[in-house]
């Protein structure tokens, strides 16, 4: 069950999600699936993007969002 989310957060949780899609990395192998691979951002944005990352594993962690919903929004299933 999701806990109770206020606007600002919903607000910052859709910006981190819509950013990391951008590090979405499809497999070259068959026996793997897609994932979030960092190495695709610029130096100079790595930091936004891990901020992300962070806030997205804090929202799952806080029960906010949970890891099957957070993979589906970002397209990893």
């Amino acid at each position: 069950m999701n806990a109770p989310i206020d606007a600002k957060l919903k607000q910052d949780l859709d910006a981190a999600i819509h950013l990391l899609k951008k590090t979405v990395k499809p497999s070259t192998a068959t026996d793997e699936f897609k994932h979030i691979d960092l190495t695709l951002v610029a130096a100079s944005q790595k930091a936004k993007y891990e901020a992300a990352l962070m806030l997205a594993r804090k929202c799952i962690l806080d029960g906010v969002i949970t890891k099957e919903q957070f993979d589906t929004a970002l397209g990893l299933k």
